[in-house]
């Protein structure tokens, strides 16, 4: 009894060895072969119809390895195709071997067939393989993931612990600096007083190092958290700006402070909101020279609060734009480099902001300065009873 399978175009059955079905005339073969692979046939330029013969990659050197075709007739035909194609009747090796007489239908037509199968199983196995290497590449990628994933874990707890170990004789160490500046310890000379101003400096932006850590920890384990709460923003940044102010004295920098009156309350974390703003600034003098100018504008927009940090300083080129936003990233990461940072607080930054539902803009240009801008939400007037 004869085996037989489902025509892929009409669904009637078909005798396994057909080459055609009986019902709707689809070459079994091409049929079976366009479904494995996804081969979408189309005309080519030459207007060449697509043929089974055209998927066949060699079938002028299979020919005369099977005994088909002698390797005189074969040139034959290459000459004759040639010709034909040269006088603008493009023609197909099997159609010139077929005109020349030098091969039957049924056997050229039995070449192909074999032809296509043997790349069928072919295109299967090299399909199977990729398979195969795309099932270990991506495992291997999954497990380095993985691995990443601990990494950055055991970073992000180590500098939890480290943070919170600094703190603590940070904290002795600012506040016997602050008994020195108010000269509680006894008399100071002018000289040891800018000692004392420069040291106090330094204790304030490693402080501010310090808490950027914190807050990273915190990020990367998703314990970062708000305490929503209306804020009178001008009052909240006052420390922020004297700090700011005393900076950008004695960098010889101008510095703008432009808060609007009556500004309505806004829903925020105070402390982060604040740190925000004092990274902003602080930047703002960093990338500035002597003699530019760092502006601070709170103004009402609607039913928000908007906050602008611009300066004069150095710019950022357009296509560095979104770099500056990673963490851990720095513009000039050489050894040499002018301006130090830990490149963590405006992608920090960003992430506060985009926990307040709001996100920080840039505009910038070369050797002109930045704007840095954000909004914040104003806060619900309670009801009255």
């Amino acid at each position: 009894m004869t085996s037989s399978i489902a025509c892929p175009q009409c669904g009637q059955p078909v005798d396994l060895q057909a080459r055609l079905c009986a019902h709707c005339g689809v070459d079994l073969v091409l049929a079976a072969l366009v479904a494995e692979r996804e081969i979408y046939p189309v005309h080519s330029h030459t207007d060449i119809a697509v043929t089974p013969e055209v998927l066949v990659p060699r079938l002028g050197e299979y020919l005369v390895e099977e005994g088909h075709l002698a390797p005189a007739d074969l040139e034959r035909g290459l000459q004759f195709q040639k010709e034909r194609a040269q006088a603008g009747f493009p023609l197909l090796l099997g159609q010139a071997l077929r005109e020349l007489g030098l091969i039957k239908a049924d056997v050229l037509d039995q070449a192909i067939t074999e032809q296509i199968l043997q790349l069928h199983v072919a295109l299967k196995k090299s399909n199977e393989e990729l398979e195969a290497r795309i099932r270990k590449r991506t495992s291997e990628l999954e497990h380095a993931l993985e691995k990443l994933g601990e990494l950055n874990q055991l970073k992000a707890n180590f500098i939890a612990n480290v943070s919170h170990e600094l703190r603590t004789p940070l904290t002795h160490l600012k506040g016997y600096l602050n008994l020195l500046a108010i000269e509680q310890l006894g008399a100071l000379s002018e000289l040891q007083k800018k000692a004392v101003r420069v040291m106090t400096e330094a204790e304030t932006r490693l402080e501010g190092l310090i808490e950027g850590l914190i807050q990273f920890s915190l990020f990367s384990n998703g314990q970062l958290t708000l305490n929503l709460e209306p804020t009178d923003i001008g009052e909240a940044l006052q420390v922020t700006l004297e700090q700011a102010l005393a900076r950008a004295r004695s960098a010889g920098i101008l510095m703008e402070i432009a808060i609007e009156r009556d500004l309505c309350s806004v829903s925020c974390d105070k402390e982060k909101i604040t740190w925000v703003v004092s990274h902003l600034l602080d930047n703002a003098l960093k990338f500035t020279p002597a003699g530019g100018t760092v502006k601070l504008d709170v103004s009402q927009s609607n039913n928000f609060v908007k906050i602008t940090v611009s300066d004069t300083g150095i710019g950022i080129p357009v296509e560095r734009m979104a770099e500056i936003f990673e963490l851990f990233h720095q513009l000039d990461s050489s050894p040499t480099r002018r301006y130090s940072g830990t490149g963590m607080g405006l992608a920090l930054s960003q992430q506060i902001l985009m926990l307040h539902g709001s996100t920080m803009t840039v505009e910038s240009k070369v050797g002109k300065g930045s704007q840095f801008t954000f909004m914040l939400t104003q806060a619900m007037r309670a009801t009255q009873d």
